[in-house]
């Protein structure tokens, strides 16, 4: 592997599911890897994962209204990532995740072909890692 290689994972967590996407510092192009249905083992599902791609970042969506206020889904996310943070020491990013999930099902739909919700999820997860790079730019590498 790469010495001055940054995996990123990122999640769009919802109540439902979890859209993951990934990316690494070379490349920086994010693609969608895979959804999580929320289940007891989601944590350690993350964890795996997370290992699985020698992930050394991971990147949260984080849900807020129209105005940048949270919400019960904001709360709801921040929750989540605490449990998250007690099984893994990977250090989290928050990035704003603003109309990514109706982004997703437009070029989902405009592309003509059946989809799932989890396609949504993942894709979702996709721009919230594309996100991150761009107003990043390797400021976290």
């Amino acid at each position: 592997m790469h010495s001055n290689l940054v995996v990123l994972l990122a999640l769009d967590v919802g109540a439902q599911r979890i859209g993951v996407a990934e990316a690494n510092s070379i490349a920086r192009i994010a693609h969608p890897l895979t959804t999580l249905a929320h289940s007891e083992s989601i944590i350690t599902d993350i964890a795996e994962l997370i290992k699985k791609h020698d992930a050394t970042m991971l990147v949260i969506g984080l849900p807020r209204g129209m105005q940048g206020q949270d919400t019960q889904q904001t709360q709801y996310v921040r929750d989540f990532v605490q449990k998250l943070q007690i099984t893994i020491s990977t250090p989290i990013f928050w990035q704003d995740e603003a109309l990514t999930s109706r982004k997703a099902e437009e070029e989902l739909t405009a592309r003509k072909k059946p989809y799932k919700k989890g396609d949504i999820d993942a894709l979702a997860a996709t721009y919230i890692l594309d996100d991150f790079l761009r107003d990043y730019n390797g400021a976290w590498a």
